[in-house]
């Protein structure tokens, strides 16, 4: 019997606007997956993602936010509040999602599935956590809080990415 592995387009989650967002959308791009936080010390790291998301959309590259409230309480916002936020302080224009967990046994189902892909140490650990997948859904690589959006690991990673 052949078992298929799963991918990053085996999953859907709710958009921020409440609409279904099926992964399945994003087949043949490469998607950076990133929880998102509005009150952390690292929220100016929307300006460098909206920034990425924009120099390489074009070329295939989706830059998906996933809001969440594990860590330290710091995304407290209702859908309707963090989208405002996004938009009006960082002209956030690529998906976000609705709130969701991303850590422990309450987590969303995608994000129990990267976990495994990318290992204990690549779980999130705080706000803005990067995970990238290749046009395939298959995940390549994790990122953690601090490796910036514009710094040299993730703009090679995502350029070798979007060569392939």
């Amino acid at each position: 019997m052949v078992t298929t592995q799963k991918t990053l387009h085996d999953f859907t989650l709710q958009g921020i606007d409440g609409k279904p967002m099926p992964l399945s959308q994003f087949k043949g791009e490469v998607v950076l997956l990133v929880n998102t936080a509005s009150e952390c010390g690292y929220t100016g790291q929307y300006e460098g993602l909206e920034q990425l998301w924009l120099a390489n959309k074009d070329k295939g590259l989706v830059v998906v936010g996933v809001p969440s409230n594990d860590f330290g309480g710091q995304e407290p916002g209702t859908a309707g509040e963090i989208a405002a936020f996004c938009k009006l302080n960082y002209g956030v224009t690529f998906p976000l999602t609705d709130k969701l967990a991303v850590k422990g046994d309450g987590a969303d189902p995608l994000y129990k599935w990267a976990g495994e892909m990318a290992g204990k140490e690549g779980m999130p650990k705080w706000n803005f956590h990067k995970y990238l997948f290749g046009r395939d859904g298959k995940f390549i690589e994790w990122f953690s809080t601090q490796a910036k959006p514009l710094g040299p690991k993730i703009t090679a990673a995502v350029k070798e990415a979007l060569a392939i």
